[in-house]
């Protein structure tokens, strides 16, 4: 079939963290399937994605999984564990309890204002009392709580081992006591244990199955990987699950993925932040320029445990993924240079059949180009010019479409199965299969 004035097809292929088609989120059900996509649509590659297992394998991962809008595009499990196996969080179970944190604040049970003290008894340091009523639950969040973190046991929760270093809100520093500390505070304040606070709050409306466990002097929570993303999801709808509004406190959460303080400015309330001018890393008060994740979109926000405990939500690109395993090589508290290793790999998914898309070109570009009836299509474009569509018997046909931040969404629902061409007034021009 021929075009006249059409010199050449080609194919372009825009991976997913690209694409803002304004879909809908989905939810998946609390037991059940859970809907996928396929990684054609995304034009990956399969040996890129086998690159990225591969990867994972050697870096002793157990698992594995990408969302986009809710739906899972990859998953991955590796040697005997399975989408029924059981870990730990680590650390990355700071922010769930960050965020229940912020529920038991809008139910009025306590306010971030509140002393610590008033749910711990006093007393619950070694500090001057002066000293000890400075500290609120919200430096708890921030990690602002000035106590000294660099002692003999810095998990120690026992009065003798939070001692003084700075007033509280002065001084920023990855401290386990003082946030396992806030599991009392939230029973303190609902009157249960913390475990039955989160499956009333969360778990049973999301469909998570976990548990937090004693682990010295830690509370960890641990799940199975799908639980994990169901959370990624839920932080990715700010708080709300398929129209349950677990999180009503838009206030809360907006601080909770923005900067707490001015001294770690990529740290929210216990969550990690990327794309801020600096950072801080624990057990160091020393202040590093740049992002956290240098290779991730600059509206990620993450939550990172111990031994690569992962979870990542890019909210401008609908995005979460999540991985779940043993130590890496390069491994520490907050293992970021690892979560930026999975960055790159995720980057060159994309196939780049006839040379990488660059969106900063004038070239035109369409995502899928092999499209089903009623799914939006992509032109990418800089031009603001409405396309022309034509069908085989060079016949202008009008469709619906709109201009968004990437191009002009096109919605093919009415749209029959054929070979159409898409053409600009400047004369560039790209084909369009609809099955």
């Amino acid at each position: 079939m021929q075009f006249n004035g059409l010199k050449k097809y080609f194919t372009a292929l825009i991976f997913v963290c690209c694409l803002n088609l304004n879909a809908q989120t989905y939810f998946p059900p609390k037991t059940g399937t859970w809907d996928t996509l396929s990684t054609n649509r995304f034009g990956y590659c399969q040996e890129r994605i086998d690159s990225l297992y591969n990867f994972l394998s050697q870096s002793n991962s157990k698992s594995f999984i990408l969302l986009k809008d809710g739906k899972i595009v990859l998953e991955k499990y590796f040697g005997t564990f399975t989408k029924d196996s059981n870990w730990y969080w680590a650390s990355a179970g700071k922010t769930l309890t960050g965020f229940c944190v912020g529920i038991a604040n809008q139910e009025g049970l306590l306010k971030l204002t509140d002393k610590s003290s008033k749910y711990l008894g006093a007393g619950w340091t070694t500090l001057s009392s002066k000293q000890e009523d400075s500290i609120c639950i919200i430096n708890q969040i921030a990690m602002t709580t000035g106590l000294k973190d660099n002692g003999t046991d810095p998990d120690c929760t026992l009065p003798a081992c939070l001692q003084y270093t700075a007033t509280a809100g002065t001084r920023w520093a990855y401290h386990n006591a003082p946030y396992t500390l806030l599991d009392k505070v939230i029973e303190s304040a609902s009157g249960g244990t913390l475990n039955a606070y989160v499956l009333s709050k969360v778990s049973s409306v999301v469909g998570m199955k976990g548990i937090y466990f004693k682990s010295g002097y830690n509370n960890v929570y641990a799940s199975d990987s799908r639980s994990m993303a169901k959370f990624g999801l839920l932080m990715l709808n700010k708080g709300n699950w398929n129209g349950t509004a677990i999180m009503k406190d838009s206030n809360f959460f907006k601080q909770m993925i923005n900067s707490s303080q001015t001294i770690n400015k990529s740290y929210g309330y216990l969550t990690w932040l990327n794309g801020k001018t600096s950072y801080m890393a624990p057990q160091t008060q020393f202040v590093f320029t740049g992002s956290i994740s240098p290779d991730a979109p600059n509206d990620v926000f993450m939550a990172l445990g111990k031994n690569g405990q992962l979870i990542n939500v890019c909210p401008s690109k609908g995005l979460v993924w999540i991985r779940m395993g043993n130590a890496p090589s390069n491994n520490g508290l907050v293992p970021w240079i690892f979560n930026n290793e999975i960055w790159k790999y995720i980057n060159q998914l994309p196939c780049a059949k006839n040379g990488a898309l660059d969106l900063e070109s004038d070239k035109l570009g369409l995502f899928p180009n092999v499209a089903k009836s009623g799914e939006m299509v992509l032109l990418q474009t800089k031009s603001k010019d409405v396309p022309q569509i034509y069908n085989s018997l060079w016949q202008s046909i009008k469709v619906e479409g709109e201009f968004n931040t990437e191009g002009y969404s096109i919605n093919t629902q009415n749209m029959t199965s054929g070979v159409y061409l898409i053409k600009l007034k400047n004369g560039q021009s790209v084909r369009m299969v609809i099955q």
